[in-house]
């Protein structure tokens, strides 16, 4: 558990240059979000304590401005810089080294109870304000601009940008 904490100090600190010290950010709403998703509202869910889930990760957007349902899966080192306005669904997937600035929605396309949320692979960087829409996988290093609409996949290492997004690199 703390190696993880560690972790995503050390990737806030790497990732933001605002961030000059531990103490600066562990006050970062972002870390706040993921750490009680993955320790507190996750594993509940898991567990099949829904209900208690759901209420509690509704506290956790209150506080931080981050909505991470307890279904969504999250991979190590995530960092959501800013945080305010970010919502990630329930049958969403992020990889391990993840960074979602403000305003990013990993949102669904469906209302059937299937996998209807995006998966973001390891080493994506999602910027401000992106909306990913539906069931697409975003490819491993692959970078999606701000304000970016992605409805259809995005291969590794691409850069997308715009609505409809649309490979610029």
């Amino acid at each position: 558990m703390f190696d993880r904490l560690r972790d995503d100090v050390r990737t806030a600190l790497d990732t933001d240059p605002a961030a000059t010290s531990t103490a600066e950010a562990l006050l970062y709403p972002g870390l706040h979000a993921v750490w009680l998703h993955v320790y507190l509202c996750g594993p509940l869910w898991g567990r099949g304590h829904r209900l208690l889930a759901r209420f509690l990760s509704q506290v956790v957007r209150f506080l931080t401005g981050v909505e991470i349902h307890p279904g969504a899966t999250l991979g190590r080192r995530v960092f959501v810089d800013h945080g305010i306005g970010v919502v990630v669904g329930e049958t969403a997937e992020v990889g391990d080294d993840v960074n979602m600035y403000h305003g990013v929605t990993l949102g669904g396309r469906s209302s059937e109870r299937t996998k209807r949320h995006p998966t973001v692979e390891s080493g994506v960087t999602l910027g401000a304000n992106a909306t990913l829409v539906g069931a697409i996988t975003v490819g491993e290093g692959a970078t999606v601009g701000a304000g970016a609409v992605v409805v259809d996949d995005v291969p590794a290492g691409a850069t997308v940008a715009g609505n409809p997004a649309r490979r610029v690199d």
